[in-house]
């Protein structure tokens, strides 16, 4: 076959360091899940939602050809920590992290919709459940081996 084509659908979570509240504001929120879209596209990872509430985000894209998901996410991280910290607003921004981890999970083609439902919804779940309990029950869904002391900074 002389061209190779791809289409891996990708939901990934992370969260702000040590799970502070920085995308708080609506704006802000609103602009970081833009920029986020923004790098995903220029690393040929279209994201059809980027979402989630002040202290993480969750993004369903489909994964570059070209790129790994650590190259990816780690793009993403550093440009979009930069673009915050620059950004008007609460002080705080000028402190901006993400934590260092991820979690990066397949999604068959059937279930891309209730993943983009789910990731417009994460308001209204976590009103009854934190990021942690929230990110634990992905990695028992996906039967990942983890470390406790090793998953949250």
């Amino acid at each position: 076959m002389s061209q190779s084509l791809t289409k891996i659908w990708v939901h990934i979570i992370y969260s702000t360091k040590n799970r502070v509240g920085y995308l708080h504001d609506d704006t802000i929120q609103k602009n970081m899940h833009g920029y986020l879209a923004t790098i995903h596209n220029e690393y040929e990872s279209p994201a059809l939602i980027v979402g989630g509430v002040a202290d993480h985000v969750h993004i369903l894209c489909t994964m570059s050809k070209n790129h790994t998901v650590a190259k990816l996410i780690g793009e993403t991280k550093r440009n979009s920590s930069k673009w915050a910290k620059q950004q008007e607003g609460p002080v705080e921004l000028t402190k901006f992290q993400w934590q260092t981890g991820y979690g990066a999970f397949s999604v068959s083609e059937s279930k891309v919709d209730s993943v983009r439902q789910y990731i417009e919804n994460q308001e209204d779940h976590h009103r009854t459940i934190t990021f942690q309990e929230e990110f634990r029950n992905f990695l028992k869904k996906y039967n990942m081996d983890y470390d406790e002391r090793y998953v949250w900074d």
